[in-house]
């Protein structure tokens, strides 16, 4: 039996919890279980090494190898400390990097993706009866060079490495007792779920919810396994992501609430409204591997065939934007472009949505009984989004989670 379990920041912040960590890990491991421990920087240490880099540039990400290189360090001391601990405790234990682990990226600086996980020495160390603590959040692309793979990698690293090592399970550690309706830090009467779907959880994901990183969610539908998202702190059953539901649950027509306040709104006005426009827009903005979300076109000036185009990016993909926009707009002789960074997305996500009208018509009234105004929707499948103040996301998420969760 192979298993591989992630433990989070929150979960390694200190020595101590490092302890623990070993601890609870051998009292619950089985005789014949192999693990494989993959573990993130302890606390808010990669928050530490981003602003010590911003004492020497503002902007440090310019020098976005550097930062990958300043970056891959904060793993590396609690693998190294997560071995110690183990081998104190009586249990051969070795810590590896990513490179080490074999996760092979691409050479996107900061965002990287893996591209192909060659877990020999991985194999060899537990055949030899050590447990396997790998660094998360990283691989190496070609050259060798250190590559994160974007904040919440760790999870992705995990997901990916139960894939390739063909394990049974992959168990999520974190700060929560698993996935709930919203975010319980906001929503009075968040409910945890006992399942949910991975495409569920991929837009959860995507559209805000912190639990799991996208990529992440991905890769376990990828590769099939089960994820089970679970406290530190508790022997509770937390939330399993898997690829259909196996028991009974009370119908739900939304399965959550996610929100992100870490967002930006981007507004291109009066560019002519012809072929190719929106195409050179974005394609630059691909070309600088800045995600965009919720585009709308409306047109300005029927007479004149004018348009205005409006999208939101991360706000950690703001100051690239802007760059990559101006230049553009220059280009396509727009009337000017503008920045709105006090926004927030609200969404609802649910399978169950489909082929039930009247869910977004639920979701725009709640919002209009809390007084909320709507400036940008966008819709999936599976999702319905709403972009409103930064100030009201509180009172949005409650409005949104009363409607369709009732007490």
């Amino acid at each position: 039996m192979l298993t591989v379990k992630k433990f989070g920041g929150s979960s390694v912040a200190t020595a101590e919890k490092i302890t623990a960590i070993a601890e609870r890990v051998l009292r619950e491991k089985q005789a014949d279980e192999q693990i494989v421990m993959v573990v993130s920087a302890m606390g808010d240490t990669t928050d530490e090494l981003i602003e010590l880099a911003k004492g020497i540039d503002q902007d440090p990400y310019r020098f976005a190898r550097e930062m990958d290189m300043l970056l891959t360090t904060g793993e590396q001391v609690t693998i190294a400390l997560l071995a110690m601990a183990f081998k104190k405790l009586g249990q051969d234990a070795i810590s590896l990097t990513g490179r080490m682990a074999g996760i092979a990226t691409d050479d996107v600086y900061t965002k990287g993706r893996i591209l192909d996980i060659t877990p020999r020495r991985v194999h060899e160390e537990l055949d030899s009866g050590k447990i396997v603590i790998v660094a998360g959040f990283q691989g190496a692309d070609a050259a060798g060079n250190p590559v994160t793979l974007g904040r919440g990698g760790s999870d992705t690293s995990a997901v990916a490495l139960a894939g390739a090592l063909k394990a049974d399970s992959c168990e999520i550690f974190t700060d929560v007792e698993g996935v709930f309706s919203a975010d319980p830090r906001i929503a009075k009467g968040a409910r945890k779920m006992q399942e949910i779907t991975y495409n569920e959880m991929l837009e959860m994901a995507r559209l805000g919810a912190g639990v799991m990183q996208p990529r992440s969610v991905e890769m376990g539908q990828l590769y099939g396994i089960p994820i089970h998202v679970r406290s530190t702190f508790s022997q509770n059953r937390g939330t399993v992501i898997r690829e259909d539901y196996t028991m009974e649950e009370k119908s739900f027509v939304i399965r959550g609430v996610a929100h992100d306040e870490k967002v930006a709104k981007i507004a291109v006005l009066g560019v002519q409204n012809t072929p190719g426009v929106a195409h050179k827009i974005f394609a630059a903005l691909a070309d600088a591997n800045v995600d965009v979300d919720m585009i709308v076109q409306s047109i300005r000036n029927i007479e004149k065939n004018v348009t205005d185009m409006v999208f939101t990016v991360a706000i950690g993909d703001l100051n690239q934007a802007k760059a990559v926009v101006d230049k553009v707009a220059e280009e396509l002789d727009a009337v000017a472009v503008l920045i709105e960074e006090d926004v927030a997305k609200v969404s609802i996500v649910g399978a169950g949505m489909l082929g039930n009208p009247g869910i977004a018509a639920r979701m725009f009234g709640a919002l209009a009984k809390a007084g909320i105004n709507i400036d940008i929707i966008s819709t999936s499948e599976i999702s319905v989004s709403c972009l409103i103040k930064s100030s009201e996301i509180k009172d949005a998420v409650n409005a949104v989670h009363n409607e369709f969760f009732p007490a």
